[in-house]
């Protein structure tokens, strides 16, 4: 007997006839028609399992393909989206990564054709934004500043048992050690199971908690300093709050103390931003008398990823001199990203942040009625966009989304331009405030495309 008409297996597409497709056309390119047809096959089994639409297998293939990242529109309503990889470069930026990807004088005196400090440039542009900064240093991120600055001070051993020439606190000098005293209510997890004590513990420095979960007072700090103490750490918790019976040191009140201060605020801001109150700020902490400031290059800042070092000339060089600091040093893509982010125009976090609410649902609105026009099961809904990457968890900004059923998530991922949205009881919505106005034709022409297949 001949297969029934329905059988599910006539539906499955030829490889060659998806191999032609022209969607795969610079994947082929880039990968090679082996890795391009290992990935068609790929999606081709999972159409014959049931586990994928015919219609999708282009998509399925790209996907599956081990190389090059895909550009997609962050349309989750989150600004800083980490697994989008937070901060969107502005377009200043971008054109010196792509300037700075031949060769640069990255470590060279034009002039005497000699060799020159490391993205002295770069770090230039960092200092004048934070003018209450003594010195700066750029790591690949904001966790490899904090384990150069334990390993550096706290570690222990040639490069981490004394302190830094010069270094003097209420006019006493005093030899550093392998303890860090920090507040058990900021000894925060944060996203994929990174936990801030596992990794401090992790270069050799002991943990000394103070305080309890809810209240840490400058007495507990004050009382746990001993011969051992490298320095005190104030971490900002960025991703949660704690609300009620509850208090913490400040930062002034901590610079008092004989020992050095290390505050990592995480987010990036360099400067006091009306919008966001509650977030520290670089430039604040330091003249509150911090001695080190940690913070994020790819969050608030809108830059590159990267981790900012900023504080005493000493401490700032001290770092900059330990061996583990050449590991974690920033490439020159990097740095030309951050000197541009930094001297540059407004970047798209800080428009994203600012939006106006209606501008936003007047190009919502103009999306919803060509999907409607073309019959699709639309809606203009009010919604409500957040911060993400960690900062600001309260603040929330009025926003404006296109409403779909929530089977349009996955095409739209798999779509020839990925759309990614968030689904919220039962809808998708698609919240443009992080798509550049010149694509939402783009995020329209997607859902078009997927729409046949929806149904």
């Amino acid at each position: 007997m001949g297969e029934a008409p329905t059988d599910p297996r006539r539906r499955v597409p030829r490889t060659d006839v998806v191999l032609a497709d022209p969607r795969l056309a610079a994947a082929t390119e880039a990968e090679g028609r082996a890795a391009v047809k290992a990935a068609v096959v790929q999606a081709l089994s999972r159409v014959r399992s049931g586990e994928l639409e015919p219609d999708d297998v282009v998509g399925a293939a790209l996907a599956a393909l081990p190389g090059g990242l895909r550009p997609v529109l962050n349309a989750t309503g989150v600004v800083l989206h980490t697994n989008l990889g937070r901060a969107a470069l502005s377009p200043a930026a971008r054109d010196a990564v792509v300037a700075a990807a031949g060769h640069t004088d990255v470590e060279l005196d034009l002039v005497t054709g000699r060799r020159a400090k490391r993205g002295r440039t770069a770090l230039a542009a960092l200092h004048r934004a934070v003018p209450a900064a003594g010195d700066v240093h750029v790591v690949n991120n904001g966790a490899a500043a904090l384990v150069l600055a334990a390993t550096a001070l706290a570690a222990g051993g040639e490069h981490g048992s004394e302190r830094p020439n010069g270094w003097e606190r209420g006019g006493e000098q005093r030899l550093g050690g392998r303890e860090i005293i920090v507040s058990r209510g900021e000894m925060v997890e944060i996203g994929d199971g990174f936990r801030l004590p596992d990794l401090l513990e992790s270069t050799g420095a002991r943990l000394r908690e103070v305080g309890t979960t809810n209240r840490t007072t400058v007495r507990d700090y004050e009382q746990a300093i001993g011969p051992e103490t490298a320095f005190l750490l104030k971490v900002h918790p960025s991703n949660f709050v704690v609300r009620g019976f509850t208090s913490s040191a400040s930062i002034r009140d901590l610079a008092a103390l004989p020992v050095p201060l290390v505050a990592d605020i995480g987010s990036g801001l360099l400067r006091p931003d009306p919008l966001l109150p509650d977030e520290p700020d670089a430039d604040t902490t330091l003249t509150d008398g911090a001695d080190l400031v940690i913070a994020s290059g790819d969050k608030l800042l809108g830059g590159p990823q990267a981790g900012l070092l900023l504080g005493s000339a000493p401490l700032v060089e001290r770092l900059r001199r330990h061996p583990l600091a050449r590991a974690l040093r920033v490439d020159k893509l990097t740095l030309a990203a951050l000197q541009a982010t930094l001297a540059g125009p407004s970047t798209p976090t800080w428009d994203a942040l600012r939006l106006d609410p209606a501008v936003l649902r007047d190009r919502t609105e103009h999306a919803h009625k060509l999907l409607a026009e073309a019959g699709v099961p639309a809606d203009l809904v009010e919604s409500a966009a957040v911060v993400g990457g960690g900062g600001a968890p309260e603040v929330t900004l009025p926003s404006w989304s296109l409403s779909l059923p929530s089977a349009y998530a996955s095409p739209l991922r798999a779509a020839a331009t990925p759309v990614v949205g968030r689904v919220e009881r039962g809808r998708l919505l698609l919240d443009l405030r992080c798509v550049p106005p010149s694509a939402d034709a783009t995020v329209v022409d997607m859902v078009l495309s997927v729409a046949p297949r929806v149904g």
